[in-house]
């Protein structure tokens, strides 16, 4: 890793907490930026922000040799916003002459090739949110094709991992696998469906903010394990835990437990995730990079410690 260079982290959720922490303890200089300052330690430096003002995400990012987009919002916001988000953050990119590297998500292939989504999967999107991401996503190449700012898209499919919890495989599960109580589950739990773990996803996305000029301008999809069921998933972990797991499965999108009716209602035309084979396929990633994904069973041992960690603390 290039240590001069200023890695400046853009949202303050899992993934880019896991983020600026990996880059720091490989020696970068980091900032985090998100609408309130975090404490992640001596060497991160925080900043407060509204990224959504081009005036703010400019003033907080001066310095940044990399900026690295993983802010995300609220379902209910996200058509709204997300395109703000992206055209003032490219526009500080350009102003600082930074590189951009862009968490993203499996959204713009829509239905299409759930068996084997790849980077030449073809962009099928018929939800809003799925339509929106396709948008921005076209948005970032183009103004990388014209020389404006140097991009780069790292996507991953659903996340689990030490302080993930808004995730079908976080604090609906984890808590209630450890302690005896019904978990939750979506759709079709007998077909194959990928899951990112969060520290192949921050690993992934420091190796694309440091990569050769010729990795830039495209699609990666960052480490991940071959999909397998989420009924696989949630057998492997009744085994690490020593319990067996009652899952309560919901066929369709309606409120139930963490999930709202608001949250739900707009879930609900993602729903389709969970009735289609999902297999995300990072075998590009893995052989440009020599990287690869953290075994499953060792990823998910690490996830159910640090949730055993939290249940301890209440």
């Amino acid at each position: 890793m290039s240590l001069q260079q200023r890695h400046v982290v853009l949202g303050a959720g899992p993934a880019g907490r896991t983020l600026a922490r990996h880059l720091a303890d490989g020696g970068a200089v980091v900032r985090i930026v998100s609408r309130r300052t975090v404490d992640l330690g001596p060497d991160v430096e925080s900043v407060a922000a509204d990224l959504m003002d081009p005036d703010q995400a400019l003033a907080a990012t001066e310095g940044a040799s990399v900026l690295h987009h993983c802010v995300n919002v609220p379902y209910q916001y996200q058509v709204e916003s997300m395109p703000r988000l992206a055209h003032s953050i490219v526009a500080a990119a350009a102003r600082h002459g930074a590189r951009l590297v862009v968490l993203d998500t499996l959204y713009p292939y829509g239905e299409s090739d759930g068996e084997a989504i790849t980077e030449s999967t073809p962009w099928a999107a018929t939800s809003r949110k799925g339509r929106m991401r396709t948008e921005l996503d076209r948005y970032y190449l183009d103004r990388h094709a014209s020389g404006d700012v140097r991009v780069v898209l790292g996507r991953s499919a659903d996340f689990f991992g030490p302080e993930v919890l808004n995730s079908t495989l976080g604090g609906a599960f984890f808590p209630g696998a450890l302690t005896g109580e019904p978990v939750l589950a979506f759709g079709d739990i007998a077909l194959p469906h990928s899951y990112t773990f969060m520290p192949d996803v921050a690993a992934g996305l420091a190796v694309l903010g440091e990569a050769a000029d010729d990795a830039w301008g495209r699609v990666w999809h960052l480490p991940t394990v071959p999909a397998v069921s989420t009924e696989a998933v949630h057998e492997l972990v009744a085994e690490l835990v020593g319990r067996s797991i009652e899952t309560t499965v919901l066929p369709e999108a309606r409120p139930y437990g963490p999930f709202d009716a608001e949250f739900m209602a707009e879930y609900a035309e993602m729903f389709y995730q969970h009735r289609i084979p999902q297999n995300m396929v990072s075998a590009a990633f893995e052989a440009r990079f020599e990287a690869a994904p953290t075994p499953l069973r060792r990823a998910l041992a690490h996830t159910i410690d640090w949730y055993a960690d939290q249940v301890r603390a209440g």
